[in-house]
């Protein structure tokens, strides 16, 4: 009975958060510009993928480098299933969802035995087969001139596509925070400190880190279903390597291994990488150069700065 109120006091905690964030994004609708509501759409989108990575690389210790391609197969899937066969984008989009986390499930099983660099290199290997696949199928996904795909409600205006990524964003995030505060989250961060010893315990750890994979794909693919039906036109761009060093930026910056990390960082980042693509290709030099000092002041992120200064501002206690 006492560890029940802790963790419902937490739930209520994170459910008034949630709900305080949700309408503080809400409320700022008529106040933005179309352009800026797509930069907080795509910071959105940015959000759910550095969010579902931060699953499985900052507590779970598996370092993959395919979450952008899982990305790109929700939302070619949906793309696919409602050009050729007339389904509604909702159908389209649970498909994608669907073919994703089989397809991380069947991943997660041939390569999470491995460790470090050798996982790293095999899920790489799997993101650019991918990759090459949209690009060279082009009967198919029409490769480099794009797959026009229809949009999520006809007339759908930027605004009504940003509430729907807000209430999309926050229920993913409501259901990572549900996987932490289980006993999966226990069994995570105990295989993240120590696999050897979370197995001498008895905990599974392959099936454990293939369980994640797979919510991880899936969140993945529910991003990319969606943005596929907010930008219309899709491009083997999505699927770039690119997409998956921007997204390990984002939840480094803001904190890997922390809940808040990825949350805090992917907007920021997003806007500036946003901002820098108009020095052309200059734009990744002073991108990596403005990382690079964030994280020569401060290893941590951004959680771990702000802990720091809401530290130093409390007043000693006696």
């Amino acid at each position: 009975m006492k560890e029940a109120a802790p963790k419902g006091l937490a739930w209520r905690r994170a459910a008034t958060l949630a709900a305080v964030v949700g309408l503080a994004l809400l409320a700022i609708t008529p106040f933005v510009s179309d352009y800026g509501l797509h930069v907080l759409i795509t910071s959105l989108y940015y959000t759910i993928l550095a969010a579902s990575w931060n699953l499985l690389a900052g507590f779970t210790g598996q370092f993959s480098l395919a979450q952008q391609a899982f990305a790109a197969i929700g939302a070619y899937t949906s793309g696919l299933v409602t050009t050729l066969f007339d389904l509604p984008p909702s159908v389209g989009i649970f498909c994608g969802v669907a073919f994703s986390a089989l397809l991380g499930l069947c991943l997660g099983r041939l390569v999470l035995r491995m460790r470090a660099i050798y996982l790293a290199i095999a899920t790489w290997a799997f993101a650019e087969t991918v990759h090459i696949l949209l690009t060279a199928a082009y009967s198919l996904t029409r490769g480099e001139l794009g797959l026009t795909v229809p949009p999520l409600v006809e007339g759908l205006s930027p605004r009504g596509f940003y509430v729907v990524f807000v209430l999309v964003t926050l229920a993913c995030v409501l259901l990572m925070y549900a996987m932490l505060r289980s006993p999966l989250g226990i069994f995570m961060r105990a295989i993240r400190d120590d696999e050897l010893r979370a197995e001498s315990l008895g905990i599974d750890a392959t099936r454990i880190k293939t369980l994640v994979f797979t919510a991880s794909s899936a969140f993945a693919g529910l991003a990319g279903a969606l943005y596929a039906h907010y930008v219309v036109v899709l491009s083997p761009q999505i699927a770039d390597f690119s997409e998956m060093a921007k997204l390990v930026i984002m939840t480094v910056v803001g904190g890997l291994g922390t809940f808040a990390g990825p949350l805090i960082g992917a907007g920021p980042i997003q806007v500036l990488n946003l901002y820098l693509a108009k020095y052309g290709e200059w734009d990744m030099v002073i991108f990596a150069l403005v990382v690079i000092a964030l994280m020569r002041a401060n290893r941590g992120g951004l959680v771990d700065l702000l802990t720091k200064l809401r530290l130093k501002t409390q007043l000693p206690s006696r």
